[in-house]
């Protein structure tokens, strides 16, 4: 069978015209998807125009193409558009596809069975860290952290757990200058970001107090199968149930589960 061969762009630049039109419209399809994401609530088109500053004509089109393909789906009555099931789809086809997962699971009910509380295993997303597996406390009320949530590393143990894993100035190259505060107790500024890594590189586990979300103290460990780690496992505890002692103890039982979990990985070949 004879290979096709790829035509080059004639003089006039339509095909070059053409080709950055599509790539246009594809960044766009995307910073769309990824503004659903970032919002709970259903989103007109007067909205998105707000958020984005996309002309409303593209807007129309894609839309019609989001919603066809179902990434979105609509609310007749009101012209409303909410994120639609394919989302899901392909979000549960990155955890199956994963192949550190099954592995961190197993760890998450062992460390939930041996203290009761609910367990998270995250992975870093640049100044972010995206929840992706979760095991409820059977007496969790309100510390549920959804899979595919993100928080900003800074405000998590998890995320100071994986930034410590980093050095001084890729540190101060990833993070803002000023850091957002998530609750009063957040911290807001680098200096006392490095002291927190430095503090979690000498304890072997990361702590936080209240700095993500009120009432909620959490520590954090790194899975060290890769370098610098990128996944890390933590356990959330209600303030009013816990002494800094309990703290401990729990933020040791995870470094030395996810020192395991680390080798098995290793074992298997996982990096």
């Amino acid at each position: 069978m004879p290979q096709k061969v790829a035509i080059p762009a004639t003089g006039n630049g339509t095909g070059a015209s053409s080709d950055n039109a599509g790539v246009k419209s594809a960044r766009r399809a995307i910073d769309l998807i990824e503004t659903f994401a970032a919002n709970d609530v259903w989103l007109s088109l007067s909205d998105l125009h707000t958020r984005t500053g996309f002309p409303r004509s593209s807007l129309h089109g894609l839309l019609k193409t989001l919603l066809e393909a179902g990434w979105l789906e609509a609310d007749a009555n009101t012209a409303r558009y909410r994120l639609g099931v394919r989302a899901l789809i392909c979000g549960t086809a990155y955890l199956d596809r994963d192949p550190v997962v099954p592995f961190a699971t197993e760890a998450l009910e062992l460390v939930r069975e041996k203290t009761g509380l609910t367990a998270h295993f995250a992975r870093r997303n640049g100044t972010e860290v995206v929840y992706l597996e979760t095991r409820e406390s059977t007496r969790s009320t309100h510390l549920v952290s959804r899979v595919g949530r993100t928080l900003p590393a800074h405000a998590t143990a998890l995320g100071k757990a994986l930034l410590a894993e980093l050095t001084h100035d890729e540190i101060n190259e990833l993070m803002p200058h000023q850091l957002a505060a998530l609750t009063p107790n957040t911290i807001t500024s680098l200096d006392a970001l490095h002291a927190e890594c430095a503090a979690t590189r000498e304890r072997g586990y990361a702590s936080e107090r209240e700095e993500g979300s009120l009432g909620v103290r959490c520590v954090a460990a790194v899975i060290p199968y890769r370098i610098p780690g990128t996944d890390a496992m933590s356990c959330s505890m209600p303030v009013s149930q816990v002494t800094d002692e309990d703290v401990r103890r729990v933020g040791e039982l995870l470094a030395e589960t996810t020192a395991e979990l680390g080798q098995r990985l290793r074992r298997a070949g996982i990096r």
